[in-house]
């Protein structure tokens, strides 16, 4: 899986443009992008999609108030099933929690009920937890996919090893690109 924009949805083929985008520039990416890379302008008055839409290769939480030809495009570019939820009673379910094929980090204040109705959804493990020395705003603290996760500076030992633990990192096999990528970010790190 792909990462989660706040302008954008990646999943592993297509790509949903999901601002106000002119034709111009919509006609730019596409032609600046190889041919089975879908790109779909979505018309939606929610315009920061990236907040109301998070998703894996799989599934698609959304928005409760995300019109119906919106659902529509997300579950065919991105060719997922799509629900629509609430995290911890928050309608901004991108911003409130982080996904990936391996597993879920959500609000801290989800309820066990609400935990165990998403990950049969998602069909993978949740934990309810916080990014950035508690910050309750997942999505602006990290980005995940199946085999690394970009953290905020702030973010805590006991956070970092949550993470760890749910998105299943270190069962991960990178490729060896990915293994040289990591050693670049860490050796420019420190």
């Amino acid at each position: 899986m792909n990462l989660l924009h706040l302008y954008a949805i990646f999943s592993n083929d297509p790509l949903s443009d999901c601002f106000a985008c002119p034709i111009k520039e919509l006609q730019h990416l596409r032609n600046s992008l190889p041919d089975q890379v879908v790109v779909q302008r979505v018309d939606e008055r929610l315009s920061a999609l990236g907040n109301c839409i998070a998703c894996n290769d799989h599934v698609a939480l959304t928005h409760t108030d995300l019109d119906r030809e919106t659902e529509e495009l997300i579950a065919d570019v991105l060719g997922v099933e799509v629900f629509r939820q609430t995290i911890a009673g928050n309608i901004l379910v991108g911003s409130y929690c982080a996904i990936s094929n391996r597993g879920g980090l959500v609000h801290p204040h989800t309820s066990i009920e609400d935990l165990d109705e998403l990950s049969t959804l998602l069909q993978v493990p949740l934990v309810a937890g916080t990014i950035n020395r508690g910050s309750e705003v997942i999505a602006a603290g990290m980005v995940v996919n199946d085999w690394t996760a970009f953290c905020g500076a702030d973010t805590t030992a006991t956070e970092l090893s949550v993470i760890e633990s749910v998105f299943k990192l270190r069962e991960a096999q990178p490729t060896a690109i990915v293994d040289e990528m990591r050693k670049s970010l860490i050796d420019s790190y420190v």
